[in-house]
C-alpha cells in the first residue's frame, strides 16, 4: 500500500512537470519563429534557439517540482506519509530530483560553452562571404575550443576547492592529497558542477540586473499606457513626408541653372533621401497595421491590458518590497561576509514568504504561485531584452524585432536567458527562502506537561511546526536547489550585494519607463539600417 502511494504521489508531481514541459516547447517554437528573420532562417540555428529556450525554461520549471515532491511526502500534521517512512524512499526521491538537476545543468554547460558558441561562430564565418563549409566548420571549432577550456578550468577548480577545513599541521603530504581525494569522491561531481554553474550565475546575475530589472518596469507599463493611435500615426507620417519631399525639391532647385550643389547640399540631400525612404516605409507598415485584425482585437481588449498591467506592477513592487527585506535581514541577522549572508528561516516578516506559507493547506496553490512567480521572471527578462536589445557595454549587438531578428541575435537571446534562469532560483530563493528551503513541510515536536486530573504524572502532547533551520534533520528534507545555491560561500556575498543593484535598476528602469511616452503601433519594425527587401517579409 505505501509503495503504491509512493508511485501515485510521485507520479502527480512528474505528471505536472512532463505537462508543463509539453507547454513549454510548444511556446519555444512559437516563440522562435515570431521573431526569427524569413530571409535569414537556417534550420540549425533554429533548432538550436528552440532546444536552448526549452532547456532554459525547463530547468526554472523543475524548482517547483523540487518544493512539491518533498513538501508531499509528509502529512500537515507534521508526520511522514507510510511511504516516505523510510530513509531510503526519501533518499530516492532526493536522488531522483538530483539527477534532474545534474542532467539540466550539464546541458546547460554543453550549451553554453560547446553548443550554442560553435552554431554562432559558424554563421559568423558564413557573413565573411567563405563558401567554403570545411572552412567555416574548422574556424568555428577554433574558437570553441577556448569555450572548452573555459568549461573544463571551471570544472577542475569546483572539483578541487576544499569546502571543509584541511587536515592539521601535523599531518603528511600525503595525507592531505589523500583527503583531498576522499573530499572530491564524496562530494559526487556536486562540487565541480556547482562551482561552474554558480560561476555561470555571476553572470546570469549581471543580465538580470540589466534586462529581468528593466523588464519588470517596461512590461506592465507599456500594457497599461497601451500605444499610439495608429490614424494619427499615418497622418503625422504623410505630413513629415510632405515635409521632408519639400525640403528635397528646394535643395535641388538651386542647381535648375546649371551650377552643382555644394558639398554641404548635397550631405543633406543625401540625408533628407534617406530619411524620406524610411518615412514611406513607415507609411507602408503604419497602412498594414491599420488592417490587422490583431489590432483591432488588442484595441477592443485595451480593459484587460490595463487590468494586467496593473497586476503586473503591483507583483514587481511586491517582489521588491520582499527582496528589500529579505537582504535587510540578511544584514542584520546573519554573520557577514565571511558566512556569505546566509541565514536560516527569517528573523523580518517576508510578505511573499508568508503567503506562500499561508497558502499550503489549500493545495496546490502554493506550487501554483511559486510556478507563476518563477515564468514571471522569465517573461519580464524576455521583455527587456524585447525592448532593450542585446548590449555589450554601450555597444549595442543585435536589436530583437518581430520576423528580423538575425539566427545570431537569437542565439545570444537564448544564451542570455539561460544565464538568467540559472540566477532566477537565488532570486526566488532571496524571495521566500524559507518556502524554498522547506516547501511545506511541517514537523511534530513532543512536549511532556503535567496532567490534570486524579492521576499525577506527565502527559505528552505533540505540537506542530513549520520546517525550519531548528528542525531535527530527519525531520525536514531540504530541497536539492539549496544545495546547488550555497555549495560555495563567496558566491552568495556576490549575490548577495547583486539583490541590491537588482532593486537599484528595477526603480531607475521604473523611473524611465514612467517618462516614457506611448509606443508606436509599429515599434521596432522600420529602422534607418533596414533594406526594402525586408518589408517583403510583412507584406507577404
Amino acid at each position: 500500500m505505501a509503495a503504491q502511494s509512493f508511485l501515485s504521489e510521485s507520479a502527480v508531481g512528474w505528471s505536472i512537470f512532463t505537462f508543463i514541459l509539453l507547454v513549454i516547447l510548444a511556446f519555444c517554437w512559437v516563440y522562435i519563429r515570431k521573431f526569427q528573420s524569413r530571409q535569414e532562417s537556417e534550420v540549425v540555428s533554429t533548432i538550436t534557439a528552440i532546444c536552448a529556450l526549452a532547456i532554459a525554461l525547463i530547468t526554472s520549471a523543475l524548482l517547483p517540482v523540487d518544493i512539491f515532491l518533498v513538501s508531499f511526502m509528509k502529512y500537515p500534521n507534521g508526520t511522514y506519509k507510510e511511504w516516505a517512512a523510510n530513509n531510503e524512499t526519501r533518499g530516492q526521491i532526493e536522488d531522483t530530483v538530483l539527477y534532474g538537476y545534474y542532467t539540466l545543468y550539464s546541458i546547460i554547460l554543453f550549451c553554453v560553452f560547446l553548443w550554442i558558441p560553435f552554431v554562432y561562430f559558424y554563421y559568423e564565418e558564413r557573413d565573411d562571404d567563405n563558401v567554403n563549409k570545411c572552412s567555416q566548420v574548422k574556424n568555428a571549432l577554433k574558437y570553441t575550443v577556448g569555450f572548452a577550456i573555459v568549461c573544463v578550468a571551471l570544472l577542475l577548480i569546483g572539483a578541487f576547492v576544499p569546502l571543509k577545513a584541511p587536515p592539521g599541521q601535523n599531518s603528511t603530504q600525503w595525507e592531505k592529497v589523500q583527503d583531498l581525494f576522499e573530499e572530491l569522491g564524496s562530494g559526487h561531481g556536486l562540487p565541480a558542477l556547482s562551482f561552474s554553474i554558480s560561476s555561470l550565475t555571476l553572470i546570469g546575475m549581471l543580465a538580470v540586473i540589466t534586462y529581468t530589472a528593466y523588464g519588470m518596469s517596461v512590461l506592465p507599463l507599456n500594457l497599461i499606457k497601451g500605444t499610439r493611435s495608429v490614424v494619427y500615426e499615418r497622418l503625422e507620417n504623410t505630413e513629415d513626408i510632405d515635409d521632408v519631399e519639400h525640403q528635397i525639391e528646394k535643395l535641388k532647385s538651386k542647381c535648375n541653372d546649371g551650377r552643382p550643389l555644394s558639398s554641404r547640399d548635397r550631405h543633406n540631400l543625401q540625408e533628407l533621401e534617406g530619411k524620406l525612404q524610411v518615412l514611406r516605409r513607415r507609411g507602408r507598415h503604419l497602412e498594414i497595421a491599420e488592417r490587422n485584425c490583431c489590432n483591432k482585437v488588442g484595441t477592443a481588449l485595451r480593459p484587460v491590458k490595463i487590468l494586467l498591467g496593473i497586476f503586473f506592477i503591483l507583483v514587481a513592487l511586491l517582489f521588491t518590497v520582499a527582496l528589500f527585506i529579505s537582504n535587510l535581514d540578511k544584514a542584520l541577522h546573519s554573520a557577514g561576509i565571511s558566512s556569505g549572508f546566509i541565514i536560516f528561516g527569517t528573523n523580518l516578516t517576508n510578505p511573499l514568504n508568508e503567503l506562500l506559507l499561508a497558502l499550503q493547506p489549500v493545495f496546490p496553490l502554493d506550487y501554483i504561485l511559486i510556478t507563476v512567480i518563477t515564468m514571471y521572471f522569465v517573461v519580464t527578462s524576455m521583455a527587456g531584452i524585447r525592448n532593450m536589445g542585446i548590449w555589450f557595454f554601450w555597444i549595442r549587438l543585435y536589436k530583437i524585432r518581430p520576423k528580423r531578428t538575425r539566427p545570431q541575435a537569437l542565439l545570444f537571446l537564448c544564451m542570455i536567458l539561460l544565464l538568467i534562469v540559472l540566477h532566477t532560483s537565488y532570486m526566488i530563493y532571496s524571495l521566500a527562502p524559507q518556502y524554498v528551503m522547506y516547501g511545506s513541510q511541517k514537523y511534530l515536536v513532543q512536549t511532556q506537561m503535567p496532567s490534570a486530573g486524579p492521576t499525577s504524572g506527565n502527559a505528552t502532547f505533540g505540537t506542530t511546526r513549520i520546517c525550519d533551520a531548528d528542525a531535527p534533520e530527519d525531520q525536514c528534507t531540504l530541497t536539492r536547489s539549496y544545495l546547488f545555491l550555497h555549495k560555495f560561500w563567496f558566491f552568495s556575498t556576490i549575490y548577495y550585494f547583486g539583490n541590491w543593484a537588482f532593486i537599484g535598476a528595477f526603480l531607475i528602469g521604473l523611473v524611465v519607463s514612467c517618462c516614457r511616452g506611448k509606443k508606436s503601433v509599429i515599434e521596432g519594425e522600420v529602422e534607418a539600417d533596414d533594406s526594402d527587401l525586408s518589408d517583403d517579409e510583412y507584406v507577404h
